[in-house]
């Protein structure tokens, strides 16, 4: 952690029952940097990310905002973006969602043209096209929010190398514009490669 971080977790423990997932954990997103978190399926890392996102409640510890707070302050990738959609919303009305939110004006098919989705996908559900496709769209809300800190969970699983690409290429352009970056990942060699420094809860 540094005194410059925007988002910092002290002392994060989590339990379930008696189950201990990990203990003591401190860690710190800066802006225009990326933070990694690494391990084994069960090892904590999705419940780590939901700590940080106010999403779930540390058994211990705390969770501190250091950077000026707005609406669209920290976002979110979620690695299945079906769980995260309203499947009776369009991908249009997903991705302008930000903007709706803080009454802004938003050109919808620039932004899809930028993240890689065919605008022509615009009008349609999510139970209408692919996960790659829809994961796309989340993209382009994060694009359109333009967070201080984005949380990222698995963005790259299940996506064929075209949408990795995409999503590659929007989060860098995210950290080069001043935001900081959580990846959250099982791949140690994309975690390594992108990563300030790296949580690895397997060694804890």
């Amino acid at each position: 952690m540094t005194t410059g971080d925007l988002l910092v977790g002290t002392g994060l423990s989590a339990h379930f029952g008696d189950t201990v997932v990990f203990e003591g954990l401190d860690i710190g997103i800066g802006p225009g940097s990326v933070t990694g978190v690494v391990g084994r399926s069960g090892s904590g890392k999705t419940t780590l990310l939901r700590i940080l996102a106010g999403l779930t409640a540390p058994t211990e510890g705390t969770v501190e905002w250091r950077g000026d707070r707005h609406s669209g302050a920290i976002g979110l990738l979620a690695q299945h973006p079906r769980l995260v959609t309203n499947p009776r919303w369009t991908l249009r009305r997903i991705v302008a969602e930000p903007a709706t939110i803080m009454r802004q004006d938003c050109d919808v098919d620039t932004v899809a043209d930028r993240v890689g989705l065919d605008p022509g996908l615009l009008d349609r559900y999510p139970s209408q096209v692919s996960d790659g496709q829809l994961q796309r769209a989340c993209l382009g809300r994060l694009a359109v929010q333009q967070p201080r800190v984005v949380l990222c969970d698995e963005p790259t699983a299940m996506l064929d190398p075209v949408a990795k690409r995409a999503v590659a290429s929007l989060l860098d352009d995210l950290v080069a514009e001043g935001a900081g970056l959580l990846l959250v990942s099982h791949d140690r060699r994309l975690v390594g490669s992108r990563s300030r420094n790296v949580v690895d809860l397997d060694g804890r």
